[in-house]
């Protein structure tokens, strides 16, 4: 059989084709694509099983709620005994909040939830885009029953096991403040401690402190992750850890990908919902 010629306007047809077939995806298919990933984390639970739960990223505006509503309900439906978010419920200013605290009540309703605060959730970094208050973010967890642990720490235990949370305020809102939550904390046999910080940098400050686990987002796993390149635009500095479960000496880091993504297009990098499995 004998093959068409390729010409220069066939060629340049389809590579159009495949540049529109590929901006199609990432905008219309995968940033509404998401996962379940199933950790196991062994933190030394003296024989118990603590299942989590851990979102991250909503970015509520420009992702639609009924986005973050399957998202909550696919969690949901793995039983955790605990929910832990780890910030940018946001991404600039915001209205629907009584709509959103009824979605996240849908959490606090089904096991004990946590959370801490995201750059994009208010504080220094978000003063250029013109909020820089935390409060319409703190009223939102307050009004959906989910405890907020800024630079705070509080112990969890069920019939499964017992842990100790702790949250840190944001790296980039420089509200961040370890010794306040940290300092003087020795590391427990039993009783592990997992740390909330939505920005994975931070693990390089924190190396001093006492801790077991590390829930962090903020990347969007990359959000574009390019064959043969990586996760170039991932705003981080180490972007050796960018997703995923990572052994950190002896301690552990756990990096998800996220519900939400900015300007609603993933490439390579789907949305996630993390089932972390503490034993």
């Amino acid at each position: 059989m004998k093959l068409p010629k390729i010409t220069r306007r066939r060629f340049c047809a389809g590579v159009l084709a495949g540049m529109v077939g590929g901006a199609g995806w990432m905008r219309f298919v995968e940033p509404w694509w998401f996962k379940v990933t199933r950790r196991e984390v062994p933190l030394g639970l003296g024989g118990g099983r603590l299942k989590l739960l851990h979102l991250s990223d909503f970015h509520a505006d420009p992702m639609p709620l009924d986005h973050v509503a399957r998202c909550i309900r696919a969690g949901l439906a793995e039983k955790p005994d605990l929910v832990c978010l780890t910030g940018d419920f946001i991404t600039t200013k915001y209205e629907k909040w009584d709509a959103y605290a009824a979605l996240l009540a849908e959490l606090t309703t089904a096991a004990p939830t946590f959370a801490v605060l995201g750059n994009h959730d208010g504080g220094h970094w978000a003063r250029w885009r013109g909020y820089a208050d935390t409060r319409l973010v703190r009223a939102l967890l307050d009004q959906a029953g989910v405890r907020l642990l800024h630079n705070e720490a509080e112990s969890f235990a069920n019939a499964n096991g017992r842990i100790t949370l702790a949250g840190l305020g944001d790296l980039w809102a420089r509200e961040m403040e370890p010794d306040a939550v940290l300092g003087g904390r020795k590391r427990e046999r039993d009783n592990p401690l997992v740390l909330m910080s939505h920005n994975p940098d931070t693990k390089d400050t924190l190396r001093a402190y006492a801790w077991d686990l590390m829930l962090s987002g903020h990347t969007h796993g990359g959000q574009l992750s390019l064959p043969w390149v990586g996760e170039p635009f991932a705003p981080i500095v180490d972007k050796r850890y960018v997703r995923d479960l990572h052994r950190l000496e002896d301690r552990w880091l756990y990096i998800t990908a996220g519900v939400g993504c900015l300007h609603t297009a993933r490439f390579n990098c789907r949305p996630e919902i993390s089932v972390l499995t503490l034993v």
